[in-house]
C-alpha cells in the first residue's frame, strides 16, 4: 500500500524489514516543493494536478482538504487503479481489472504514474507514491509527501476561493500547537502503527507494534469523550489525518494486518461515533471513501496472494 507521509514516505507492498522483523520506515519523500507567492511554484488556477488513489489513506487525507476546500475547479484531480500493478500505481488504460472510478491521465494519456516520475527526472530512482501533486506549466512534481500537500491546499490557492471556502481553515495559527501535538503520536502510533503490525515478519515484531497501536486507540477514545473533534472544538487538520486510517481499520487492518485486539464499531465507542459523524455528515470525508478500491487495494496486493476479497465487515461503516 501506499506510503504513510509526515515528513517521510513509506511503506510499499513489499516493505523491508528491520531487526528481528520490525517494519522499516522508507526513505524521505522526494520532491517537497511548496506553492506559494513569488516562490517557484506560485498558486494558480487550474496550473497543478493531484494524482490519488482511493485505497491509499495518504492519498485520502489530500482528497478530503481538496473536497472540504472546494477545490474542484482550481485544482485538478486524477484517481488511479487501487492497486499497484508490477510497474506500480496505474491509469485506466493499464488497468487490469476494470475497476469503476479509475481514470486516465488527462495530461499525457499515461500508463503508469511512474512515467511523470520519470518525466520530472529521467534518472529518478526512489518510489512512485501518491498522493503526487503535479505543475502542469514546468512539467515535474512539486510535492509528494501528503502532510504537506494538505497544508498547501487548506492556504494556497484561497484568492481563487469563494469567502466561504476561503475562509475555511484546518490549521489555525492559535491550534498549531495542539494539533501538531496529536499528529505527532497519531502519526507514529496509529497511521504508521497499523503498518507497523501489518508488515511485522517476526512474532516479537509484531507483538511490540500492536501494543503501542491500541494504547493510542484507548488514548484517543478518552481524547473523543463528549467531543466531536480532535482538537479545539472544530474540524481541523488532526481529523482529516486520523480519518483516513480509522474509516479503513474494520474493513482491513482489523483483519489483513492483524490489528485484533479489538474492531473500532466494537470496542471504542467513541471513535466508532465520530468516524461514523465525520462519515454522514460530511461530503468530504464520504466521497473521499470508496470501500471497494480501499478492499481491493490492500486484498488485491502480494501480502494475499491468493487475492480473495473479504465480503465483510457489512456494512463497512455503521449508520449513524
Amino acid at each position: 500500500m501506499s506510503a504513510p507521509s509526515n515528513t517521510s514516505q513509506a511503506p510499499s507492498t513489499d516493505p523491508s524489514a528491520g531487526k528481528e522483523g520490525a517494519f522499516k520506515l522508507s526513505a524521505p519523500s522526494s520532491f517537497r516543493n511548496f506553492i506559494e507567492k513569488d516562490g517557484q511554484f506560485p498558486p494558480e488556477k487550474d496550473r497543478y494536478r493531484l494524482y490519488v488513489s482511493k485505497s491509499c489513506p495518504w492519498a485520502g487525507r489530500t482528497m478530503i482538504v481538496h473536497h472540504l476546500k472546494g477545490l474542484e475547479s482550481v485544482v485538478g484531480l486524477t484517481i488511479l487503479t487501487p492497486y499497484m500493478t508490477d510497474l506500480g500505481w496505474a491509469f485506466k488504460k493499464a488497468d487490469e481489472r476494470h475497476i469503476d472510478g479509475v481514470e486516465e491521465d488527462p495530461l499525457y494519456g499515461s500508463s503508469h504514474l511512474r512515467e511523470l516520475y520519470f518525466k520530472a527526472n529521467p534518472s529518478y530512482e526512489g518510489r512512485f507514491t501518491v498522493p503526487t501533486l503535479w505543475d502542469k506549466k514546468t512539467e515535474t512534481i512539486v510535492n509528494n509527501e501528503s502532510s504537506e500537500i494538505i497544508r498547501m491546499l487548506n492556504n494556497a490557492f484561497n484568492d481563487f476561493l469563494p469567502e466561504d471556502k476561503a475562509s475555511l481553515d484546518l490549521y489555525p495559527e492559535e491550534l498549531r500547537a495542539d494539533i501538531d501535538g496529536v499528529n505527532e503520536w497519531v502519526f507514529s502510533t496509529v497511521n504508521l502503527g497499523v503498518y507497523k503490525v501489518g508488515f511485522a515478519t517476526s512474532q516479537s515484531a509484531y507483538e511490540e507494534a500492536i501494543k503501542p497501536l491500541f494504547a493510542s486507540l484507548d488514548r484517543l477514545e478518552s481524547l473523543l469523550k463528549d467531543k466531536e473533534y480532535l482538537v479545539g472544538g472544530r474540524l481541523t487538520e488532526a481529523d482529516v489525518r486520523l480519518f483516513p486510517t480509522l474509516v479503513r481499520f474494520d474493513p482491513v487492518y482489523h483483519g489483513h494486518f492483524k490489528c485484533n485486539i479489538g474492531s473500532i464499531r466494537h470496542n471504542y465507542p467513541n471513535l466508532n461515533q465520530w468516524t461514523k459523524r465525520m462519515y454522514w455528515l460530511n461530503p468530504a470525508f464520504k466521497d473521499s471513501t470508496d470501500f471497494h478500491h480501499i478492499k481491493t487495494g490492500y486484498y488485491g496486493q502480494k501480502t494475499n496472494p491468493t487475492g480473495i476479497v473479504p465480503v465483510g465487515p457489512l456494512p463497512p461503516i455503521e449508520p449513524l
